[in-house]
């Protein structure tokens, strides 16, 4: 009797464990800063796809505060923040081929650098993969009518590039991004 009391505990605690979800599996949406994504269609239907959790303002401070000056900034929240090209790419004359990468930016008052790197999977911060960058490409800034209380990422077709666009408080950093022919 006192085994099956035993195995019955033992059977009740395996299921009780798996039951409460792991932390991948516990719903993200419900994050402070939720998942979002941006994606642009090249003229030829080849696609950059581009993840990331989008922080809010809530008050504080963001240029210069939430994004360091100067220092390596995960380009959202959580995770780093994936770009998937379906196309060899070029940003800034350097060559991106098709792949996954993640990226990241320096943010400066006047000018961001876009770091693009061959590692995946990693959480964003802090960063200590500069052996595994592709390159650093600058990134133009200017400024937004009005304050935006969502750090977002989008992309605009330029011709036939896309513009890739990150977006916050009263800050635009952007680079256009050509598919190699």
């Amino acid at each position: 009797m006192q085994k099956l009391t035993i195995s019955a505990g033992v059977l009740l605690l395996v299921v009780a464990v798996l039951a409460v979800p792991s932390r991948s599996q516990q719903d993200k949406s419900k994050r402070p800063s939720p998942p979002a994504t941006a994606k642009c269609t090249f003229p030829d239907g080849k696609t950059i796809t581009t993840d990331y959790s989008s922080p809010r303002m809530k008050g504080r401070k963001v240029e210069g505060g939430l994004e360091p000056w100067g220092k390596v900034w995960r380009a959202g929240a959580n995770e780093a923040t994936t770009f998937v090209t379906d196309a060899d790419v070029t940003i800034d004359g350097k060559n991106v081929p098709a792949g996954s990468y993640t990226i990241f930016t320096v943010p400066n008052e006047k000018e961001w650098q876009l770091i693009v790197n061959k590692k995946t999977g990693e959480w964003g911060i802090p960063y200590t993969w500069q052996s595994d960058e592709l390159f650093r490409a600058p990134m133009k800034v200017t400024s937004l009518p009005a304050p935006l209380e969502d750090f977002t990422i989008s992309y605009a077709n330029e011709g036939d590039a896309c513009q890739l666009r990150m977006d916050w408080n009263v800050t635009r950093a952007y680079v256009n991004i050509n598919e190699k022919k």
